[in-house]
Formats: structure tokens, C-alpha cells, sequence
């Protein structure tokens, strides 16, 4: 039987109608498909003093479809616990761990982003639409003490000083001015972690320890991220600052509880690749994070924004294998811009050649919010970059073969994985005028070759398999060619998810626990019609006796109770109570105890709450 590439031009019309076949499959969503980083520096948000905006959790859910229809597969969304700076902030400054926006302390109640209940709504309509949702996890440092490295949390009723994983000066190495306690070890860069402190530095390794041993922090930074994790259904990490975190907490951080097994990949941000990729294998001899982690690929980056902001002048040999995806692509994340580098150092000019590049070679893509949107203050780059996700998902595949280079073309061929989806990239920074280049290619003889960016036109391959092509010039970013087999289309599925997001209810926490006096309310979620809604309610049975129980409620829209189930000592921890939406809207479960001990008066629980989200708002 003939291979794909042995089917000359005659056989166009059944070439088309295989390759029809294979742009309706899709590939698995996160690692190999296309990230968006769902935010930037400074969102509008009504927490911000812009009355007229939207909260931005509400915003990212509205857009969820959208985002799957352009070709987008996973979704990073920015720190979500409550910062310093209350509604004023970014989400770098954190604050309290089990403050989602659901505490009323340093002046605000949601966070820039919004309510708990909000982000939960956003993540379960992410879901809903087939996309993953990496988190921004900020483990370095806390921000926003009394002034003497005290941080201390109000509880769910409000009190001060009593919430869950308070902090001491014990905790932090620098305290007071003056070397507090030693640097944790295997921290990849202890004197840059000394020289850019971005709020006082935990020592998970070295602080205080707790009541089993290990270090205070180090064992509530794994319990608040088992927490974070169970609380929003979240598939992986994206991982702040790991330079100046011990690879010694990391590591076992990120195979704690609900985090083991889940994708992450961290901020190492340095220009050299082989440091960044010994960081993700084993930080240069050192215990490492032996392939747990990707790494963003800043070695490559520094290379696109010389590319670009050069005006036609950057040597163009320079890309063939260039940053940490030119010798690890399964552990690089590729991006052109991020929310720190737009403000710092950002890309000025011929910002596509940038996409074009990340979304055609090898590694896994992130596509800067900023940069794709048509909102007002960003730059609307989002038709040709859904362009270029389109031939990411559909045609770029398997191995990068070079195909020419030299001071202003550099081209190269993704030669599949037996699958037929070849694909023939020429890239140009000649600012002037266009280049024609004839190269060897993988395709086979004779064959019709489309430009699936609609910069060229329609080639044939001549009998030696080889092509010419023309790649217009690199103003505006517009200088490059995708050249593949005629007849690809189709757009991309979309999945359907329902997500288990956990409330956990306690004194010390954000949702009160069990009350013998009033009936509490656990959480509202925003179930669409006709799918299931359920509740499996885990308790504390402390001392309970043989009357004590709890009551647990689910009510529907209207607010009228469409179900209950009564929890006594006996009853097997994790029984649910549920029903099938009638309606799409918010469904709430309440939960009171009768007749609880004094000594377990007011029990705590765990409510894992099952459902699926509509896929628009």
C-alpha cells in the first residue's frame, strides 16, 4: 500500500478526502495543544476602581467557547488567592492562602478577578468548553504582614487573627533586615532570590517546624495547594519565581495529594538553555525537579524579540534549533510575550514572525492574552494568530527538519508522525522585500502544496520532491509561509466536561462549618439543564452520639429545596444526594447539625460537589 507521500498529483481528490479524515481528530489538550495565558498586568476590574468593568472570572467564562473555537486547549489563569494590594492587585503579592475572594479583609471581598464563586463559575465553564486550566501558584514569597513578618487571616466568621496557616517571622528567611535564618537549600539561584525580593521569602525548608517535624510552611503551602487544587478542578501549574525555590520543597510540593500528577511548568527566567533545562532534569547535579516541571523557554524569546525588533538585521541561522526547544521541545513552553516582559521588555515590531515561529516548531505554545484580544488597550493580533493555531493543531507534527537558513530566511519542515501532516514553514525578517528559496522537501514528487496562511500562492513539488517558494517580506510581521497538502479544513471539536470542585467548611476557613443553631450555606454552582448535580458530604464525627447529625440541603433556582439526606455517625463518609438539573442556573447546598457535642459543636466537613457548567454564559 502507497504512503501518503507516495501519492502523486493525480491522486489529489483522494489525498483530500484522507486529509479531510485527519483534521477531525483531535489531539490531547494539554501538553500538546496551544495555551492561552488568560490574562495580563492590570486587568480592568470594578475591585480597581472601573466602575464600567467586568469582573474578569465573569469575563473569561463568556469567552470560553471562543476560546476553544479559535483552537485554543488549555487556559492559565492568573494567581487566584486574595494579594496585599486587596482589589488592587495582580496577584503576585499574596496574601492569605484560603482567601479566594471569599473573606472580607484588606479592604475588599472579592479579589481583582472576583468572587470565589465567580472563579469557580469561570473554571466549570473552561471546563465545560473542553479547555484545561492551569493556575498561577506563587510559592516564593507573602506579602502584606503587620511590618514584623506576622500574617494573620481572619476565619470564617470573621474573627481576626484565626484563620487557617498563619505566618511568623520563623517562617521567612529574611526577617527584620538581617539574614533570619539560613537559605533553603537547592535553591537554583540563592543570590538572585536575595537580590529581587518580591515580599518576604518563605523557607518552607529551613522555618519553623511544625507539630510532625516539617517545616511549618512547607507543610501548609502542600495543604493550601491540595486545598486550591480540590476547590477548582484545576489540571496543572503554572509556577512563579522557581529560581528562587528549593527544588527540595518543590518536587514533593508538586507530588502532594491532589497536585501529584498534574502538569506544571515554571518561570525560570534565564537566557541560558542549558541551565533551564538542567533545572527541569537536576539543576546541575544537584537534587532537581528531575523532569516533573516544563520550563517557559525565555532562551528563546530573548532570540524573538531580537528577531523582531531588529527591522530586518537579525541573523536569521540563529533560530534553526534555537532556545531550550531546539534541545528539549517535550519540556519547553514557547511564548512571544507574557504579562511581566509587554511592561519590561516588551516586543515592539513584527510581532507575528514571533507566533509564526513558536506556532510552527516544536514545544508547547502560549499565546499572550494581550496580544490576541481585540479589546480595548490590547493589540488585536487575533486573526492572525488563530490563523497560525489552526496550522499548529491540523498540520504541525513530529520532527523539525531544516530546510535553508541563512542571514534573512530560515526555513524548515515538521515531518509528521506518520500521519501525513507535513508541514513546510519559511520565515523572513527582510523588511524590504520578498525571498524565493527552493528546498528539499519530505512531500514526495509532483505533489500540490497550499500556503495555509494565504501570504503565497498554490506550488507544485517538482520530481525530485523539491519546492519553491516565495516568502513575502517581514514587514509588520507578516514575512512567512506555511506550505502543506492541499485540502486540509474543518474547525475544532468541542469537548464537554463536568467538573468535582470540593468546599471544605471549618472555623479556621472561608466557608463556616456545620451550625446546630442556623442553617449555613455551603456554596451556590451554576449547573446547566439536564445534567447532574451532586453532593457527596464527608464530616468530622468527633464525639458525635448516637442523635447527633447533620442535615445537608440541595435547592434549586428558585430556591426552593429539591432534595435532602440526613449524616449521623453511622452513615458511610461520602454519601451523596443530587438531582438532575430541570434548569440551568445556580443550585445551592446548605447544611446545619442537630444535636452535636460540646466538644464537636460545630463539626467540619467536605462537600464535593459534581456538575457541568453551560458551555456560554
Amino acid at each position: 500500500m502507497k504512503s501518503l507521500r507516495e501519492i502523486s498529483g493525480t491522486g489529489t481528490k483522494i489525498l483530500a478526502a484522507i486529509i479531510a479524515i485527519f483534521a477531525t481528530l483531535s489531539v490531547s489538550p494539554l501538553h500538546a495543544g496551544v495555551m492561552l495565558q488568560g490574562s495580563y498586568k492590570d486587568v480592568p476590574s470594578p475591585a480597581a476602581g472601573n466602575s464600567g468593568a467586568a469582573w474578569w472570572w465573569d469575563y473569561l467564562a463568556t469567552q470560553a467557547n471562543g476560546f476553544r473555537q479559535a483552537g485554543f486547549s488549555a487556559v492559565w489563569i492568573p494567581p487566584c488567592i486574595k494579594g496585599a494590594a486587596g482589589g488592587y492587585s495582580s496577584g503576585y503579592d499574596p496574601f492569605d492562602d484560603y482567601d479566594l475572594g471569599s473573606k472580607n479583609q484588606l479592604s475588599t471581598y472579592p479579589t481583582r478577578f472576583g468572587t470565589r464563586e465567580q472563579l469557580e463559575r469561570s473554571v466549570a465553564v473552561l471546563r465545560a468548553n473542553g479547555l484545561d486550566v492551569l493556575v498561577d501558584i506563587v510559592n516564593n514569597h507573602r506579602s502584606g504582614d503587620d511590618g514584623h513578618y506576622n500574617f494573620n487571616y481572619v476565619n470564617a466568621y470573621g474573627a481576626s487573627s484565626s484563620g487557617r496557616f498563619q505566618k511568623g517571622p520563623g517562617d521567612f528567611h529574611w526577617a527584620f533586615g538581617t539574614n533570619n535564618l539560613p537559605e533553603d537549600p537547592n535553591v537554583p539561584d540563592p543570590a538572585a532570590d536575595f537580590a529581587y525580593q518580591f515580599g518576604r521569602d518563605l523557607a518552607p525548608i529551613n522555618g519553623y517546624r511544625g507539630s510532625d517535624g516539617q517545616g511549618w510552611a512547607f507543610e501548609g503551602l502542600e495543604k493550601s495547594g491540595d486545598w486550591l487544587t480540590k476547590a477548582l478542578d484545576i489540571q496543572g501549574y503554572r509556577l512563579d519565581d522557581v529560581k528562587g525555590i528549593s527544588t527540595n520543597f518543590l518536587s514533593p510540593w508538586l507530588n502532594y495529594g491532589a497536585m501529584a500528577g498534574k502538569y506544571a511548568v515554571g518561570e525560570y527566567f534565564d537566557g541560558n538553555r542549558d541551565t533551564v533545562n538542567s533545572w527541569i532534569s537536576n539543576n546541575t547535579g544537584k537534587p532537581g525537579m528531575q523532569n516533573r516541571v516544563s520550563a517557559f523557554d525565555f532562551p528563546l524569546r530573548f532570540a524573538i524579540k531580537s528577531m523582531c525588533n531588529s527591522g530586518g538585521s537579525y541573523d536569521m541561522t540563529q533560530l534553526d534549533h534555537a532556545g531550550l526547544a531546539g534541545i528539549n521541545p517535550g519540556g519547553a513552553v514557547t511564548f512571544v510575550e507574557n504579562h511581566d516582559t509587554d511592561g519590561s521588555d516588551p516586543i515592539t515590531q513584527n510581532k507575528m514572525l514571533g507566533y509564526a515561529l513558536i506556532l510552527t516548531t516544536e514545544g508547547y505554545p502560549c499565546v499572550f492574552y494581550k496580544d490576541w484580544s481585540t479589546d480595548g488597550g490590547c493589540y488585536g493580533l487575533k486573526a492572525p494568530i488563530n490563523n497560525l493555531m489552526w496550522i499548529h493543531e491540523k498540520l504541525a507534527s513530529g520532527p523539525t527538519q531544516q530546510r535553508w537558513k541563512d542571514s534573512t530566511v530560515y526555513a524548515y519542515e515538521r515531518t509528521g508522525n506518520g500521519d501525513g501532516r507535513d508541514l513546510l514553514v519559511g520565515l523572513s525578517d527582510n523588511a524590504s522585500s520578498t525571498r524565493t528559496v527552493t528546498v528539499q522537501t519530505n512531500f514526495g514528487s509532483n505533489i500540490h502544496l497550499h500556503d495555509y496562511t494565504g501570504h503565497g500562492p498554490d506550488v507544485w513539488t517538482g520530481g525530485d520532491g523539491k519546492a519553491t517558494i516565495t516568502i513575502p517580506s517581514g514587514s509588520n510581521g507578516g514575512g512567512y509561509v506555511c506550505y502543506s497538502w492541499l485540502g486540509y479544513g474543518g474547525g475544532f471539536p468541542v469537548s464537554n466536561y463536568a467538573v468535582t470542585q470540593e468546599y471544605a467548611g471549618a472555623t479556621d476557613l472561608d466557608i463556616k462549618p456545620a451550625d446546630n443553631t442556623a442553617q449555613v450555606q455551603v456554596c451556590r454552582i451554576y449547573a446547566v439543564q439536564g445534567k447532574g448535580v451532586t453532593g457527596s458530604l464527608f464530616t468530622d464525627t468527633a464525639n458525635w452520639t448516637g442523635s447527633t447529625n447533620i442535615v445537608l440541603e440541595l435547592d434549586g433556582p428558585s430556591g426552593a429545596a429539591i432534595t435532602t439526606g440526613t449524616y449521623y455517625s453511622g452513615t458511610s463518609q461520602g454519601t451523596s444526594i443530587g438531582t438532575t438539573a430541570a434548569s440551568t442556573g445556580w443550585y445551592t447546598f446548605k447544611i446545619r447539625s442537630y444535636n452535636t457535642p460540646s466538644s464537636n459543636a460545630k463539626p467540619a466537613y467536605w462537600l464535593r460537589t459534581t456538575y457541568t457548567a453551560p458551555q456560554t454564559l
